[in-house]
């Protein structure tokens, strides 16, 4: 089966994150077809725990106007910080990865009317699998534990 090419970007954005020594986390924003943002977790990198991926790729879309019709994808399931984004924005889809890694924030999206769909990605699985066991220290202080 033949990736959306929408979550390749973000699997790329995780790839460029763990090659820099960070976390790999990609997310990028599709408004009319065109990828607008592109992020990656850059928490290690910047010394920044705000800069997720999700952030990351709204910061780097800039100001957009308005976000009815646009569409983000992660290859992780969004935490309560990038959720909130989500639904402060009013962005209405979420296309994510995985969620077997790590659960999220998807009922709290979803009560806020986003419409969540989560691929199940066996390579963004694996990614993250293969982090967690590499670096779990890392990952705890990333998810606040």
């Amino acid at each position: 089966m033949k990736k959306d090419k929408y979550m390749q970007a973000a699997i790329e954005q995780a790839q460029k994150g763990l090659s820099e020594g960070g976390i790999p986390i990609g997310s990028v924003l599709v408004k009319n077809g065109q990828i607008v943002g592109r992020g990656h977790n850059q928490r290690v990198q910047k010394n920044d725990p705000m800069t997720h991926a999700e952030i990351d790729c709204l910061r780097n879309a800039g100001r957009i106007g308005n976000y009815k019709g646009t569409t983000l994808y992660s290859t992780l399931m969004p935490c309560y910080l990038c959720a909130g984004a989500v639904v402060q924005f009013g962005i209405k889809k979420v296309i994510v990865g995985e969620s077997q890694t790590f659960p999220g924030a998807v009922a709290f999206m979803q009560q806020h009317g986003v419409e969540v769909v989560n691929l199940n990605d066996a390579e963004c699985v694996n990614m993250m699998e293969q982090f967690i066991k590499d670096k779990p220290e890392l990952w705890n202080e990333d998810i606040g534990e």
